[in-house]
């Protein structure tokens, strides 16, 4: 069984996010970057899959000559191998772009049955780039899997539990499949010295967009249909205001605010 585990690297939310307000975008120069934690459990979940079912991995991430940080913990938590998808023709990417390159990346490394990925990075909060890979790829699309029940390979088919408001969906579909996940599927291991020691000797591959044959038009900036229009930082919250006196007067106080600002009639 051939598995793909998509992975990004963020700034780390702990840290200070600071913004590029004429541009738009997060002002990563000088942010801490960490693995995107949702993807930590499609990572983990390739990883028990990989050791349930026999599998080989391969984890991809697309970004900058700093995002091949993310594979070396990948191969440091023994995955098989790695691609890095660095080109500046992929730089502003929208969802659909993003997810366009990455697809090309699975088709590149051809005949995979399972792709994970995590729900939703925490830098952009789209949730949507799982969706368009499965499309673009014509893979099957499972969403919010909250477990992995089982996978037939040779009868081609993945039985998932996927969360959903009030309770629990069972799904069957079929192989290969876009596995998008939710925090809590299961505990993601950390690398051991060893395995950190002999990620940091190996060479990161590197592709293009000439490497993928992709059009440099449809990806990056060029090729994506959205953008953001405005970054705007909100305003300062003012000072509340302390009601004192019988509390029938503050009551009636409070009524008369809220009648003012049209919360009720």
């Amino acid at each position: 069984m051939k598995i793909v585990a998509c992975i990004k690297q963020v700034p780390d939310t702990e840290a200070e996010v600071k913004w590029d307000i004429p541009k738009g975008a997060l002002n990563r120069e000088g942010m801490d970057s960490v693995t995107n934690p949702f993807d930590e459990f499609a990572l983990e979940e390739a990883l028990l899959t990989k050791e349930n079912y026999d599998g080989e991995i391969v984890a991809i991430t697309m970004g900058p000559d700093k995002a091949a940080d993310v594979l070396r913990n990948a191969l440091a938590l023994t995955v098989d191998s790695v691609y890095q998808l660095t080109d500046d023709a992929f730089a502003g990417s929208d969802t659909y772009a993003t997810a366009s390159v990455l697809a090309a990346a699975i088709k590149k490394i051809g005949d995979v049955d399972v792709v994970f990925c995590g729900k939703q990075s925490t830098d952009g909060n789209t949730g949507v780039v799982g969706a368009f890979l499965a499309s673009i790829l014509d893979f099957s699309q499972l969403t919010y899997v909250s477990k992995v029940r089982s996978i037939d390979e040779a009868g081609k088919k993945i039985i998932v539990e996927r969360a959903i408001e009030g309770g629990t969906q069972v799904v069957e579909a079929k192989l290969p499949a876009v596995v998008s996940v939710i925090k809590g599927i299961n505990e993601p291991r950390l690398p051991n010295l060893m395995g950190i020691r002999k990620a940091s000797k190996i060479a990161i591959p590197q592709w293009t967009a000439d490497d993928l044959g992709l059009d440099k038009g449809k990806v990056g900036a060029a090729g994506s249909s959205t953008k953001v229009v405005e970054i705007a930082v909100p305003p300062p919250r003012g000072a509340g205001e302390i009601l004192k006196g019988e509390l029938e007067d503050i009551a009636t106080t409070v009524v008369d605010k809220l009648i003012d600002l049209k919360v009720i009639k």
